[in-house]
This record gives structure tokens, sequence and C-alpha cells, in this order.
């Protein structure tokens, strides 16, 4: 299987901390590949603590279902903050995605070179994992060759997708470590932790 993603990521602290608790994985596994961005509550060490934990938990279970994924960091994280998170399970051989959100991790999705191009969004659930569940609900979709993925923690202002609109061209050939910088330079507050990550599907090759 040839590359099946691209991948960027900005990132920075909240001023005055040396460590964040915003964080991002990319993973690939046998059928595909795993994207997240986990927001760890608050700022700081506790909530880079709980972020790692997340992550570490991610990697370890890569290639099992989103749901089964927050179950796993949700036990992980019983003695820690919590984090919120969101996450996008993509199957290399049928070109089909699942994702979920629990929190604010806010995630989208840009169809650039559909006819006409559109955006869908991630539709999350209010909680904490390692403190308190929603009910648990993974959303199947499909993606196209060129579709970004674009994720947002709290850190980042709502209002970015003013400048990405899924109809503009240069959205197509941009790099992607480029998008993520230009989110986070323009849009990051100083309030919170800030990540941006942003994916675009290549597709798979035999």
């Amino acid at each position: 299987m040839g590359a099946l993603i691209e991948q960027g990521v900005a990132a920075r602290a909240f001023p005055g901390e040396h460590i964040s608790g915003d964080r991002a994985l990319v993973r690939p596994f046998p059928q595909g590949v795993l994207a997240a961005a986990v927001d760890g509550l608050g700022h700081g060490k506790a909530a880079g603590d709980a972020a790692g934990i997340a992550i570490d938990t991610l990697v370890t279970y890569a290639a099992e279902a989103p749901v089964v994924l927050v179950q796993h960091c949700h036990r992980a994280l019983r003695n820690t903050r919590g984090v919120v998170m969101s996450l996008a399970s993509i199957n290399a051989s049928n070109g089909m995605m699942t994702w979920l959100g629990v929190g604010n991790v806010d995630v989208q999705l840009l169809r650039v070179s559909a006819s006409p191009p559109a955006r869908e969004a991630l539709l999350l659930r209010g909680g904490v994992v390692g403190y308190q569940l929603p009910p648990l609900h993974a959303y199947r979709l499909s993606v196209n060759t060129g579709d970004l993925l674009i994720f947002t923690t709290d850190g980042i202002r709502s209002d970015f997708a003013t400048v990405l609109p899924a109809a503009d061209p240069l959205l197509r050939h941009q790099p992607v470590q480029e998008i993520a910088d230009r989110l986070l330079a323009r849009f990051g507050k100083t309030t919170d932790d800030a990540l941006v990550l942003v994916i675009r599907y290549l597709g798979s090759e035999p």
C-alpha cells in the first residue's frame, strides 16, 4: 500500500508554560490510519500528562474501532483530570472513515475536489474522557482523494473556517503544513494551548 495521507501539525502551549496539553496523533495500522487530536483539561503539566496517557493508549490500540478506542482511553484516564478528544479511523481498503468526538475538539472534512465542493463537520458529544462519557456513537462516511480533514482544539477560534472555503482551488495543492501553520498563526488564542492537525487523503495504491 502506498502513502494514504499527508499530514501537518501546528501547536503551541499556553503562554508561560513549557508543556502543552494539546496533542496530535497520526498512526498507521495494517488496514489504514488513525488520526486524533487530544486536549487535556486545563493547561500545564497535568494537562500534558493526561493527554500523553490518551495518546499512548491510542497508539497501543490504533487498529480498533473508534468507540472501543475511546473506552480504552476512558479507563486509562480515570486518575487524571481527563481529556476531550476527536479521532478518525480511515480504512485503506474501502475508502471509508469512521469518526467520533467527545468534548470540543472540532473536526471538519473539506471535500475540495467534489462537484460542488462541500464541507462536513463531526457531530461532537459533550463529556470528558476519564470522567464522564456520553453515549458513544461513531459516524461512518466515505473519503475521496484530495479531501482535507482538519482537527482544531478550543485554542483555535471557531471562525477559522471563514478562510478555508471548500471551493478554494488553492486547497487542492497547498502543503498541509502551510495550512496548519496559517490557521495557528491567524486564529490561535493566547488564553489556552492550541493545536491544528491537517490531513489530506491521498487514497491507497496496490
